[in-house]
């Protein structure tokens, strides 16, 4: 089984041509990103990511970036899930990772908006991976355990960070609860995550062994079951970002690190710790 490691295009300041020469540059097996709103940016970017075999992982989020719009109704997440899958089309995606929902619905508008969105990925014969995300619906394992249950077709992207700081502990506290959602597992994103914030300054650093150690023993599940089940590609999205995940110094702003070389750091040894588990 193979790890395609993915570049985000979270945080990137340039053009959609400059960050494929990057992710050429790092070796990197593809890009995850919303597809560009410009028809023919988005053109031009189908094109080069053919020319260089790259993969494209279509990221999108309703009704605002990674918060909802509070007053958005579910239908006008569900109008604008279907809008985004039907213009990320021309790029192939492998998958769409999906920031939807709202943490603030009750449980039975929970029910009807992933119904009615399996619904839309069926009809347009397309994967959507369901991002654990705060603010969104699947902020929480419980939530998330609740609905997978419910439908077994739900598919999920890992990102342990965000549960860390909800639950303000390690997630292997609820260790149960992941080996219950690591079959439904599409996609890992890999930033670690501590009781107090969803990226830790560096994963080197002793600090924060534990945590990272956790997230590892999470990614490794999925790699493990993904192994079992004869898969022969799994993906992986460094995700460490700027936007008050990575820490700045007082009174003058400046970043403690880049979170691009952040994010070639952990593509680096999460590849070595992959090849390392599958020869096992």
């Amino acid at each position: 089984m193979e790890l395609k490691v993915f570049k985000t295009y979270w945080g990137w300041k340039s053009d959609y041509s400059a960050i494929v020469d990057d992710l050429l540059a790092f070796g990197f097996n593809g890009l995850e990103a919303p597809a560009p709103r410009d028809l023919n940016e988005r053109a031009l970017l189908a094109e080069r990511l053919r020319e260089e075999g790259l993969d494209y992982i279509s990221e999108i989020s309703t009704t605002g970036y990674a918060i909802p719009d509070r007053k958005a109704t579910p239908q006008q997440h569900l109008d604008e899930l279907e809008a985004k899958i039907i213009h990320a089309k021309p790029l192939s995606p492998l998958f769409h990772n999906v920031m939807g929902g709202c943490d603030a619905w009750p449980v039975e508008t929970q029910i009807d908006f992933f119904a009615r969105a399996l619904e839309i990925a069926d009809r347009h014969e397309v994967i959507c991976s369901f991002e654990t995300h705060r603010g969104r619906s699947f902020y929480n394992p419980w939530i998330t355990l609740d609905m997978v249950r419910r439908f077994p077709a739900l598919r999920l992207t890992f990102d342990i960070s965000h549960w860390t700081v909800v639950l303000e502990r390690a997630i292997d506290t609820e260790w149960d609860i992941i080996e219950e959602l690591v079959p439904h597992v599409q996609h890992v994103q890999g930033r670690f995550g501590y009781d107090q914030g969803a990226q830790v300054p560096h994963p080197a650093d002793p600090a924060y062994a534990y945590f990272v150690e956790v997230h590892r023993r999470c990614w490794e599940a999925v790699w493990q079951h993904q192994k079992l089940q004869g898969l022969d590609v799994s993906t992986f999205t460094p995700e460490c970002g700027p936007d008050g995940y990575t820490m700045r110094m007082p009174f003058t702003s400046e970043p403690i690190d880049d979170f691009a070389a952040l994010n070639r750091w952990i593509a680096h040894e999460e590849r070595l710790r992959f090849q390392k588990l599958i020869a096992e």
